[in-house]
């Protein structure tokens, strides 16, 4: 058997060579000196070769007990050469088969659809939350306690919502892996948000109700309220166009024509990315003379990037989805979120009058295309849109200036 001392010793030559350490183990030394471990054995008549590890990381004695198991194998019947692909094997599988591994499959197949804020969101969220406790654990032996524990640890830390979240896309990864023949019931079915979960202590109203609509105008000019200028004019705009805050965040300069007080939302603004319109297809939100004049007030801060509201950390980028919504309930005090906006001047619109058609394609709502067959999306009821959005203005004009809220009929 070779000594330390004399497997140092070995040099590279011209050529490959092999230096023997007995019963069918080997070193072989290649051109650059390095020095591999080799078990020369036969099996069913045939001459075969087993790699054991490259010295000095596999030592002497850990190779030679590899040849003293790879010869145990032979003497039961077993191919060593072949017991090793199928322990390889079974470790890739496993490996694919833990719940980290099968849920970036499942957020794969799904983020396509999904904006990608709504998509990181979620994976970052498992990153953070489930994958430092389960994410190692093959999927057919995760069960409720352990699921108990992620929902709970997010809990604890004041994340209610959070772990409400977290604990509906892991059981989804499991329907995925159910789906896809790697399991075969569902251990987060058993969970329940209700009973496992501090009930919420805050809870933030969804819409601004209508009657709120005055004090929450005024805010907006109110010097005392600590909201930024730029973030103020995006307020103002969200509460005269009551788009998606998604489409006004990421809205861009080259979409607004004023001449023609026009908006043209395309269907998709960042290539690959979204960032456009919910339903992928071109809107138009008809600009009433208020919208237009907060436009022009904005122009002089931000008319010489892409974006009406770039990010102030990367300017490159949209303004954060999270800043409307901080903005309204910590800077200006109101329970509520920007998506909310919309379904406030619905009801509003609703009471003052308004067509409920009209209303509904200025939210671009998709609506059953057989209904009005070949008319297109953005061209339906523009002469109305457009008298309705100004009105809207108007009346909200009305209201900051302290007038009653009454009804009106729409022309």
């Amino acid at each position: 058997m070779l000594t330390d001392k004399e497997i140092s010793s070995l040099k590279g030559r011209e050529k490959p060579y092999r230096v023997s350490d007995g019963e069918g183990l080997y070193l072989e030394v290649k051109t650059d000196g390095s020095k591999y471990w080799r078990l020369a054995y036969r099996y069913a008549g045939k001459q075969k070769t087993l790699a054991l590890g490259v010295y000095p990381k596999v030592g002497a004695k850990k190779a030679r007990q590899e040849k003293v198991n790879a010869k145990a194998l032979l003497e039961n019947n077993i191919d060593p050469g072949m017991q090793r692909k199928v322990e390889r094997l079974t470790a890739h599988l496993s490996a694919a088969n833990t719940f980290e591994a099968i849920a970036r499959e499942w957020h794969e197949k799904r983020e396509n659809g999904l904006a990608e804020t709504t998509a990181n969101k979620t994976i970052t969220a498992l990153e953070t939350h489930a994958f430092p406790l389960i994410g190692a654990l093959p999927v057919n032996s995760i069960e409720p306690a352990h699921i108990l524990a992620v929902v709970t640890s997010i809990d604890a830390k004041g994340k209610g919502e959070t772990a409400r979240r977290v604990r509906a896309w892991i059981e989804a990864v499991f329907r995925y892996a159910i789906v896809t023949q790697r399991l075969k019931t569902n251990p987060a079915s058993e969970i329940r948000s209700g009973e496992v979960l501090k009930p919420s202590k805050e809870k933030h109203l969804e819409s601004l109700p209508i009657a709120q609509l005055p004090v929450f105008l005024r805010s907006l000019d109110d010097p005392a309220k600590r909201v930024d200028y730029r973030t103020r004019l995006a307020l103002r705009l969200l509460a005269l166009t009551f788009v998606r805050p998604g489409e006004l965040n990421w809205a861009m300069w080259n979409e607004f024509n004023l001449s023609s007080k026009e908006w043209r939302i395309p269907p998709e603004r960042v290539e690959g990315k979204g960032r456009g319109m919910k339903m992928r297809e071109e809107h138009i939100v008809p600009l009433s003379e208020q919208a237009v004049a907060t436009l022009e007030k904005l122009r002089p801060l931000t008319g010489s990037y892409r974006f009406l509201f770039p990010c102030k950390g990367d300017p490159t980028k949209g303004m954060s989805e999270n800043t409307l919504r901080m903005a309204i309930q910590k800077g200006l005090g109101f329970p509520v979120t920007a998506h909310g906006f919309r379904a406030t001047a619905t009801s509003a619109l609703l009471e003052l009058g308004w067509d409920a058609h009209i209303i509904d394609r200025q939210l671009a709502h998709r609506e059953r295309k057989k209904v009005f067959g070949a008319y297109s999306h953005q061209a339906e009821y523009m002469v109305e849109r457009r008298n309705m959005m100004q009105a809207w203005a108007n009346h909200l004009d009305k209201l900051e200036k302290g007038a009653e809220i009454i009804s009106f009929q729409a022309a």
